[in-house]
Order: C-alpha cells, then structure tokens, then sequence
C-alpha cells in the first residue's frame, strides 16, 4: 500500500517490512514474492479485476483493493491453491470489507483473466505490464521484438555483485561464493561480475570485508566508458546512492582525486558509506549540478542524471507503471541543465559520460542532441560496448543481460565563451 499509495520505493519499503516482522527465512521469501509480485504485475491485476468490481477501482477502499491485488496475483501467477489464497486474502481486510474481497476473488477463481492479443501498444501492455506509453516509446527504438523487451524489464533481476578489485579478486570472491554453496555466473559485459541466485547481499560472505558491492553491469559498464586512469581528477556529479562512486574509488589511485557530489544530504552520506565499505577514498560534497560548488578542472567527469528509471524495473517494479510521459520534458530539463553546467569543469581534452537507466528519446538522444547545440566546445567521443563502437550505447536487459541504461561520451575541444 505505500508503494501504490504514497510512492515508496519497493526495495526499500519491503526490506524495512521484512526486519521488523522477524519471519523465517522460508516465510520471508514468501512474502517478497507476494510482494513484488504483486507490484510488478499491478496493470494486469487491475485488468483483471476491473469486470468483476461495480465501481472503478481508484474508488475501491484502499485496503481492500491492496487485498484485491495480493489474491489475484496468487490466484493467476502462483501455485497456492484457490482456496487458500482467498480464504488469507480475505483475513487480511476489516470485517465489513470481506465479504465483498471474498465475493469478487471467488469469481476470478472460478472465471480466470482473459489478456487481450494482438500487437497494438495497450496490448502489450498488459500482457507484460508496462505501461502503454512506455510500451509505444520502446517500440520506436526496438520495433523488432518490442514484447520481448518489455517482459524483459518486468522480470526479476539476479543479484548481480561487482568485485571489489582493490580488496580482492574475481576468483577468490567466486571461491568464497562456492564455499558457501551458492552458484555464481560470470558477467558477458562487465569482467569484475558475478551473478548469484538468492540470498541478502548484506549477508553473503565477503560483504564484511567489502570485497564486493552490489551493482547490476550496466552500471559497471557506465564507469568502464568514462575511462578514468589512477592519476585523473574525477568528478562524479550525481553520485548517490554511491555505487559508481564505489567503483571509482578503487579506479581512482592516490595519485588522483575523486570528488563524489549530491544535491541531496542523505544520499551523500550513503555515498560515503559506501566508499567507506569498500576502503576507498572520494571528497564527498553537496551541491546542486546545475550550479557547480566547485572550480578547478577535472580529466573525467561522470552525469549518471536523474531519470524516469525505467530501465531499472527489474529491481523497482513499480517504475514499469509510475513514471508518466508528462514528466519526461522536466527531466530533461534537468538533465541538460546538469550536463551543460559541469562541462564548464573540464580541460581540454577532458571526457564526459552522460547515463540515464531509462530509455525515452527525451532523456536520452534528445538531452545530448540538446548539449552540442549549447555545447560548441563538446564534440562525441566513442565509447567500446558490447556490440561495437559507437558514440551512444543503448543496454537492454533482453540483449545483453542487464538494466536498460543509455550511454553517451563527450569530449571537451575547446574553451568556450557562452
């Protein structure tokens, strides 16, 4: 209900949950996957709902329709059986509520959902549960398999752990993994990855000591592209919550300098945190991007911008149906306006990574079409990805195993009046 209803965020909303509620290892695992199942099937639930309720579901109590969901997410994409899934479901609302929760969940048991054919974007939509205008944007960029890229951001991720190379090697974290009896696979993107099915991070074996941190390839890719060497100065401008920054300090030698900033007091202090594990070193400082605190140039300067994140629906389900198309123009906004300002930072010769783990052209072709027009000094630099070189990477979780996450390089020419 706080992710539906007040715009949690799922990751954090469902592990706060489970630390207060003391569950068995079995019965917590029972409970995630209620959990983000239900998120991230939301649009199909409610599309199978809506025939069997007589009033519009945003007019249905909050608590019943949150029930609502959580049985017929058992009743159509698990193996709990009818009667029990409903018969729970039903105790989980007040009194007067249950009866009509019983009503409707033992009609869908006994009618099932029909989902709509065809190719059409509302189709697909809810077959995968990506949201329509989201399912017609990722058509114009990979028509050719259009469904199989939106089932693929709405499937679970893997727990995907980037090794810390300062502390540790890829072979002896694969080695603590197998004694612990847990499978890991070698990342195809990014070399320092493994990826293991199940578990905490916080308690696998190695996290102690910060020979790991937990971080899917595309974003390991992202700081592969800005090439930093252990002499450079290295500017991450929006760092939190810390996990490039993380991968920096290591990267970054004592010989150089990484200065790590956030707009936010909280996410800076995650930031340091997450240095700190991982026994690197980074300045960490607050400041809005747009209006950089700073002066002095630097080598390398990373914008990992704020974006509609939808990219990262394997790990945050609720972005495949919370980010609106109307909020694209000011995101934008933003992110040119952050890329713009800190280009001012680099010399001559400098190089520049734009990312965003989102796909819209908005936030992505057009931002950067966007920066070399304001940017005469800034000219595209290439960038090594797993397809080829080119000037702009675009990742998908059904080519290339990981989040969706766009990828541009600059390069600075010339100092330039504006």
């Amino acid at each position: 209900m706080r992710v539906t209803g007040s715009d949690a965020y799922s990751n954090l909303a469902i592990a706060g949950e489970l630390d207060r509620a003391e569950l068995s290892v079995r019965d917590a695992a029972f409970a995630t996957e209620l959990a983000y199942g239900t998120i991230r099937r939301l649009l199909r639930l409610d599309h199978a709902l809506d025939p069997l309720v007589d009033r519009p579901l945003d007019r249905t109590p909050a608590s019943a329709l949150a029930a609502l969901r959580l049985g017929a997410y058992q009743l159509l994409f698990t193996r709990v059986p009818a009667h029990a899934a409903v018969a729970e479901t039903v105790n989980l609302v007040p009194r007067r509520q249950r009866g009509f929760v019983n009503a409707v969940l033992r009609r869908l048991a006994a009618e099932g959902a029909r989902w709509p054919e065809g190719g059409e974007d509302l189709a697909v939509a809810l077959r995968t549960g990506l949201a329509e205008w989201a399912v017609a944007e990722l058509r114009r960029l990979v028509s050719d398999d259009v469904e199989a890229a939106a089932l693929a951001l709405a499937e679970p991720a893997p727990i995907t752990l980037r090794t810390n190379t300062c502390e540790t090697t890829v072979e002896e974290l694969e080695g603590r993994l197998a004694d612990a009896r847990l499978v890991s696979r070698r990342g195809s993107l990014h070399a320092g990855s493994l990826t293991v099915d199940g578990g905490r991070p916080s308690e696998l074996p190695g996290f102690g000591e910060g020979w790991f941190a937990v971080q899917d390839q595309a974003s390991s890719f992202v700081v592969d592209a800005l090439e930093p060497d252990p002499t450079d100065r290295v500017l991450d401008v929006c760092a939190g919550p810390g996990g490039k920054t993380g991968h920096l300090g290591c990267l970054v030698g004592e010989r150089g300098l990484l200065v790590a900033s956030d707009i936010s007091t909280g996410r800076a202090r995650l930031v340091r945190s997450a240095v700190e594990r991982l026994g690197g070193r980074a300045l960490v400082l607050v400041q809005d991007g747009r209006r950089p605190a700073i002066a002095g140039s630097f080598e390398r300067v990373l914008v990992d911008a704020p974006c509609s994140g939808l990219g990262s629906a394997r790990r945050r389900p609720e972005l495949l149906w919370r980010a609106r198309k109307a909020d694209l123009s000011g995101l934008a906004r933003l992110q040119v306006g952050i890329t713009t300002a800190v280009a001012d930072l680099l010399p001559v010769g400098g190089r520049l990574v734009y990312s965003v783990c989102t796909f819209p052209r908005a936030e992505t072709d057009a931002v950067c079409d966007a920066l070399l027009r304001r940017r005469p000094d800034l000219a595209p630099a290439p960038i090594r990805g797993p397809d080829g070189v080119a000037e702009r990477i675009r990742l998908w979780p059904h080519r290339h195993g990981c989040d969706a996450m766009f990828v541009a390089a600059f390069r600075r020419l010339a100092s330039s009046r504006r």
